[in-house]
């Protein structure tokens, strides 16, 4: 892999996915709602993710 190397897609969104999980997860110690919220929206992304090839 080279210094520059560009991301897929769908590493773009994977990434994004595990970001919003630990957003989630951090959120889950405080207000429980915005957690299940976060949860919600990483699963839909998650869905999207699958679609990709």
């Amino acid at each position: 892999m080279g210094w520059f190397s560009k991301k897929s897609e769908k590493e773009k969104l994977q990434e994004k996915y595990e970001k919003m999980i630990g957003e989630a997860y951090k959120l889950s110690h405080t207000d429980r709602k915005a957690s299940d919220l976060k949860t919600a929206e990483a699963d839909s992304l998650l869905k999207e993710i699958e679609k990709l090839p």
